[in-house]
């Protein structure tokens, strides 16, 4: 794995973590009863981000580790991907 491929990798590792622990314990300012004018009142109180982005990046570590041990292992190929070869079309090892 290059090391492009690597920060792919732990960018959308992130972002996905990101998008699961945003509306981990986020309070609306309709519930807090303290509304700013021009808001809506489902938007968040307190948001904590970067609380959060910490989180997420630890998280993200931790599952990312194990992600790049695995391919750059070997064992998990591109080729382990190729559904082509179960449903019996020609491949490019077929010499189509």
């Amino acid at each position: 794995m290059s090391i492009a491929s690597g920060i792919v990798l732990f960018l959308v590792i992130w972002f996905t973590v990101l998008f699961v622990i945003l509306p981990i314990r986020i309070r609306t300012q309709g519930e807090e009863g303290d509304v700013v004018p021009g808001t809506p009142t489902s938007a968040p109180a307190d948001p904590m981000l970067s609380r959060k982005a910490k989180l997420v990046t630890v998280v993200t570590v931790l599952i990312w580790l194990p992600v790049c041990a695995v391919i750059a292992s070997g064992l998990v190929s591109p080729d382990d991907f190729n559904f082509y070869r179960f449903l019996g079309a020609p491949t490019a090892e077929d010499g189509y």
